[in-house]
């Protein structure tokens, strides 16, 4: 019998040539060298990174966990990616530095690989909001207890401006949302399942993604279509619910272009909505253009929210507001990525600069049992440069434009 006790506890292996990634080398290389700037700043000799947005921002690669742990191991003179022996040499082919393989003969043998790549660093930066007790405890037995300093601030605010080459890709991903929700408004009728709207927006965009991005990653594209009560809520699940002549509808395409999330919302009516239902959704419309109006540089998150609110409360619906108004784009999804620091909410006081791309996306929940019930909610996104603001989403909105047969 095999004695399991000397397979190996770390390998790589080259399986293939690298497949082509979203961004070039340079865009690549100049991520790099601002977070080994953070690295010099805040005197750390290693960056253990192990969030998927983070990963594939620097990498290039974005993993698929399943119960494993993944990392991206940064120093000055260095990049690697860290990956389990099930993922075969994929990671090494995705990602745009060097990767490792560990292998799961021996418990921990992702720390063995995490240690060997920091070397002796006795500081080392890490992702306070992702790094959970467990993994801690672990870095410190394989470490020899580091200092740990927490960087996920400042690759957050790193994030928050886009390059060029981002921008373009985002523009990209908000085309080919109107194409789902192009495809998603044909498919509207009475007696159809949500599953079956949302199946059709979402198959047009994966057939676009596919067309457009040929050596992307074709994977977690998505919709969410709901109805009726169904509509309360901006990330509730589809069901087999069948749409009925009078409904509420809200429409959410979106399309994951190499991990960059882009996102179309939209309201609409199946049948003339009655009169309390165009008046609320004829002023969420309103609070939605004013806050359009509103996304230049200069302004704050705080200021944003501070105008609706008052267009909602001269209304007399400002208790009837959901969520923020908005949020960053680029590396996210619905289970990875966030840029806290770049949502439009009160307690954000983010100045907007130009590189920012954010949404527009304010809501109103009206509850079951009074005039006008349903979610209510449009959403463009927004990208901010030295001259305004530049609207990229061209599905139309509004009653004159989505109410049904």
């Amino acid at each position: 019998m095999q004695d399991t006790r000397n397979r190996a506890q770390t390998f790589t292996c080259h399986n293939g040539d690298k497949a082509p990634l979203p961004f070039s080398k340079g865009e690549y290389d100049a991520r790099l060298a601002r977070l080994r700037a953070i690295m010099a700043e805040k005197d750390v000799g290693a960056v253990l990174l192990t969030s998927m947005h983070n990963i594939a921002y620097y990498s290039g690669f974005l993993y698929c966990s399943f119960g494993r742990p993944y990392a991206c191991v940064v120093t000055q003179d260095a990049c690697t990616t860290v990956s389990a022996n099930i993922d075969g040499g994929q990671p090494w082919r995705r990602s745009h530095c060097d990767n490792v393989i560990y292998t799961d003969w021996q418990r921990d043998n992702y720390w063995r690989a995490v240690a060997n790549l920091a070397g002796n660093a006795r500081r080392i930066g890490v992702e306070g909001d992702h790094l959970t007790l467990a993994m801690r405890a672990a870095l410190d037995t394989h470490l020899n207890t580091p200092a740990v300093i927490d960087i996920a601030p400042a690759t957050m605010q790193a994030r928050m401006i886009k390059s060029p080459a981002e921008i373009a890709l985002i523009r990209e991903g908000a085309r080919i949302a109107d194409v789902g929700g192009a495809a998603i408004r044909d498919a509207i009728r009475a007696g159809t399942r949500e599953i079956d709207v949302a199946m059709a927006g979402r198959d047009a965009m994966e057939l676009e993604i596919a067309r457009a991005h040929p050596d992307s990653e074709l994977r977690d594209s998505w919709v969410w279509f709901q109805s009726g009560l169904n509509t309360d809520g901006a990330h509730n699940p589809v069901t087999t619910r069948k749409l009925q002549q009078g409904d509420i509808l809200s429409l959410n395409t979106f399309p994951m272009i190499s991990a960059y999330y882009t996102a179309l919302e939209r309201t609409l009516f199946l049948g003339e909505p009655d009169a309390a239902s165009l008046h609320i959704w004829e002023t969420n419309v309103a609070a939605h253009e004013l806050g359009l109006s509103l996304i230049k540089s200069g302004n704050t998150c705080a200021a944003i929210c501070d105008e609706i609110n008052r267009l909602f409360a001269d209304a007399g619906m400002l208790q009837y507001r959901s969520f923020g108004y908005g949020h960053s784009f680029g590396i996210l999804s619905h289970y990875y990525g966030r840029e806290a620091g770049l949502e439009l909410r009160e307690d954000i006081d983010t100045v907007l600069a130009p590189g920012m791309v954010v949404s527009m996306e304010p809501m109103l929940w009206i509850p079951e049992g009074t005039p006008g019930a349903g979610g209510y909610r449009e959403h463009d996104i927004v990208v901010i440069d030295e001259h305004g603001a530049e609207n990229i989403t061209g599905f139309p909105y509004g009653p004159e434009n989505n109410v049904i047969g």
